[in-house]
């Protein structure tokens, strides 16, 4: 069989087919007869090309004016301060300790405030404890001034440093109270499924 088959081959090796005398000239006129005509491209290019920098302006324009107008941001920084030309004195200029203290409990707030999960269920109870640390934030503020205007002491220092700690435990309760909703939330879709 294996020298059968290699014969086989060898013999069709061997044949030359050859077309019929004028086939290729008339499959070519067939061909043009059957193809429509060729159109003018050159206005799809041109068009093509306007399009793509009628695209790339209008992109660039509204990257620019997003640039020039920044979207506010609903998030809200604890710590920021007016910068006043005036030389002010906050908690940690006092001394080495109370600016640790003071960095402390900023990063602290800042930490919980990045963790924070809001939704649209939970909105109202985020807003109201936002409320409630925006008037703490603005009591801090009073007290700096006060700090300032009639120098350090205790009393101050200690009200400086009280208001830190709220502000701090006001974000842990939030905190609680969400981890308490979610948990719920998860108990009522568990018994529902069971």
């Amino acid at each position: 069989m294996e020298q059968d088959l290699r014969k086989l081959f060898e013999t069709e090796r061997d044949k030359k087919y050859r077309l019929k005398e004028g086939h290729e000239a008339r499959f070519m006129d067939r061909l043009d007869t059957e193809l429509p005509p060729e159109k003018n491209n050159s206005r799809v290019w041109i068009f093509s090309i306007a399009a793509t920098v009628l695209v790339l302006v209008s992109v660039g324009a509204f990257l620019y004016t997003m640039e020039q107008n920044p979207i506010p941001s609903e998030n809200s920084v604890v710590d920021a301060q007016d910068q006043n030309t005036e030389e002010t004195i906050s908690l940690g200029d006092l001394s080495p300790d109370l600016e640790k203290v003071e960095n402390y409990y900023l990063a602290s707030i800042n930490l919980e405030l990045s963790k924070l999960e809001v939704s649209s269920d939970n909105k109202e109870l985020v807003d109201s404890y936002m409320e409630q640390l925006a008037e703490l934030n603005l009591e801090y503020e009073q007290l700096n001034k006060e700090l300032n205007t009639f120098g350090p002491n205790d009393q101050t220092i200690s009200a400086l440093i009280k208001n830190l700690q709220l502000r701090l435990e006001l974000l842990q309760k939030l905190k609680e109270k969400l981890n308490q909703i979610k948990s719920s939330k998860n108990e009522q879709l568990s018994s529902n499924q069971a």
